[in-house]
């Protein structure tokens, strides 16, 4: 008996270890975490919608941010922009910066 509670609490002892290791190095994803891509306009759609063509080949659909519509900056098919697009659905990003 003494045995087997010697092992229980050297295994949560190991595990506890593990957990503050892995809790470290791991990074949680919160809602503002973007991931930033650039690309070149293919074809302006109404409302302020593109197609845009990614350096890696994929095309998305992107809209204009806030602040690029109040400063009114207007795209061009050609146009190179940069994006943020959100983790949990890749067919649709943020165009935030004409290059």
């Amino acid at each position: 008996m003494i045995k087997l509670t010697f092992v229980f609490i050297n295994f949560f002892v190991l595990m506890s270890k593990y957990k503050s290791k892995n809790q470290e190095s791991t990074e949680t994803l919160n809602a503002k975490d973007f991931i930033e891509i650039q690309g070149e306009v293919l074809e302006l759609m109404p409302a302020a919608n593109f197609r845009v063509m990614l350096d890696n080949g994929h095309e998305i659909m992107a809209h204009l941010s806030g602040k690029m519509r109040m400063n009114r900056i207007k795209l061009l098919p050609g146009d190179r922009v940069r994006m943020q697009m959100s983790p949990y659905d890749l067919t649709k990003a943020r165009i935030v910066f004409r290059l």
